[in-house]
């Protein structure tokens, strides 16, 4: 399944770096960050989604999108679950732990049998694939594990929550529902529950941990990981660090699992500059059909303009259908799609405010690199705790209730695009912009967590 030629496949490099994220949207997106990132210092990179999505990315990007990538190719493992069944987390962790390790060893003997590429020196595992940590370990490389959310959810998980949630180390203020969701359950054989709590602690168990995120912004919980687990790198926000990296085949290319539509932009280039509410909760994200509602008249009723991603399957069990009414009300300041580019959407000048479910990719890569302030409504897993920490230790973020109500998300819209604290959000935000800039830059926190990972784990010299 390589997707090179074989004579463009032999590469002079010694270093072969075989990159396992989790098998959703939100983990593969970091891992190729990386991946392009290794990639451009010279290492063979095998990426490995499992069947399920690679299908899926053959369907977004084309059946000749992944030719010709140079030293860089793909491969799959199955993920255990029948053919074409819903992938919803709770089925699809379960099944990743109990089913992935014997076709992943596989794959790893058939690439080291391989005479065309070099062999494995480096596996590089998504905090919740312990699996291909443990393959590694079995064959003698080095195994990295790559936590793609952010360091606070790694700290929740690893045995530290036996007390209340003020005595969590180095995490000031926390609310029980400021907890992961995963973690507030009074069921000890939930399967996320359980899940979480073993991947984070064979994590936490790694020769080395990557992390997502960079020094500044979690600095008080990452202090707290170095006495649990010294040998950890930030290096993020990835997307910084891969702009600087040089043009190729494989740095153009995009791992989204669903197909874009880059009309949205053109309509962005019309609107005037901060005026556009975007709202997109994820890849995963669902909701009943009456919040669906309650965010459409919310939307429509605060008269300014948003774009508004609505995946076809947003709603629990049903499609996302929105009343006519509501379509008329907003047809001429409303653009609705089903997915969109959104790294160019909000690097667009004309978006004010970022309506998100606060997953960490669309926090730190998205929100915090472009400098744009967040309306939160968090859904599962950690974003409650990126939530929280928007809204109060950094300043650029407005909580919406749980419980969704238009008139409460129409008056945070309102103050977050026209008031005083939404002029503060911007403050906040482009002073966030400018500290990632910063870690990222040559010389920054994470720029030179990168190199020394490359040196001390990676063994590739300058």
């Amino acid at each position: 399944m390589g997707s090179s030629s074989q004579e463009s496949r032999k590469s002079h490099a010694d270093v072969h770096a075989v990159c396992v994220p989790f098998p959703a949207q939100g983990h593969v997106n970091p891992m190729m960050q990386l991946a392009k990132l290794l990639h451009a210092r010279g290492v063979f990179v095998t990426f490995v989604n499992t069947e399920f999505n690679h299908r899926r990315l053959l369907r977004s990007k084309g059946p000749d999108s992944l030719q010709d990538l140079e030293n860089f190719r793909f491969e799959t493992i199955p993920d255990g679950l029948p053919p074409y069944v819903t992938q919803d987390p709770p089925p699809l962790c379960d099944s990743t732990r109990k089913n992935c390790l014997g076709p992943f060893k596989e794959l790893l003997a058939r690439i080291n049998g391989d005479q065309v590429v070099p062999p494995v020196t480096c596996v590089i595992s998504d905090g919740m694939t312990s699996f291909a940590s443990k393959a590694a370990k079995e064959l003698g490389v080095p195994e990295v594990q790559f936590w793609t959310a952010s360091a606070y959810e790694d700290f929740l998980n690893n045995g530290t929550l036996d007390g209340p949630a003020d005595w969590i180390p180095g995490m000031r203020n926390i609310r029980l529902r400021d907890i992961p969701s995963f973690m507030r359950t009074t069921d000890i054989n939930n399967i996320l529950f359980d899940f979480l709590g073993e991947e984070a602690q064979h994590c936490l168990k790694s020769s080395a941990i990557l992390f997502h995120t960079f020094n500044e912004l979690e600095h008080e919980v990452l202090e707290k990981i170095v006495d649990v687990s010294p040998q950890i790198y930030c290096i993020g926000p990835l997307s910084l660090l891969v702009q600087d990296i040089p043009s190729s085949s494989v740095k153009s290319f995009w791992s989204n699992l669903w197909k874009e539509d880059y009309n949205c932009l053109k309509w962005l280039d019309q609107r005037e500059a901060q005026s556009v509410v975007y709202v997109n909760y994820g890849s995963v994200t669902v909701m009943t059909e009456e919040h669906l509602k309650e965010f459409a008249w919310d939307l429509a009723n605060s008269k300014h303009p948003f774009l508004w991603v609505i995946r076809p399957d947003v709603v629990e069990g049903d499609s996302a259908i929105l009343p006519y009414e509501f379509l008329e009300e907003v047809k001429e300041r409303g653009f609705l799609t089903s997915w969109c580019p959104q790294d160019r959407v909000l690097s667009h000048g004309s978006v004010g405010a970022f309506l998100t479910h606060c997953g960490w990719n669309s926090t730190l890569e998205e929100a915090i690199c472009r400098g744009v302030p967040l309306i939160c409504w968090p859904f599962f897993a950690e974003q409650q705790t990126n939530c929280r920490y928007a809204c109060t230790e950094w300043g650029i973020g407005l909580e919406v209730n749980q419980d969704v109500r238009r008139e409460e998300i129409e008056a945070l819209v309102r103050e977050a695009m026209e008031g005083v604290g939404g002029k503060k959000l911007r403050e906040k935000a482009k002073k966030w912009k400018e500290r990632a800039v910063e870690a990222a830059g040559h010389g920054g926190s994470s720029y030179n967590d990168f190199h020394r990972f490359i040196k001390e784990v990676v063994h590739l010299k300058d």
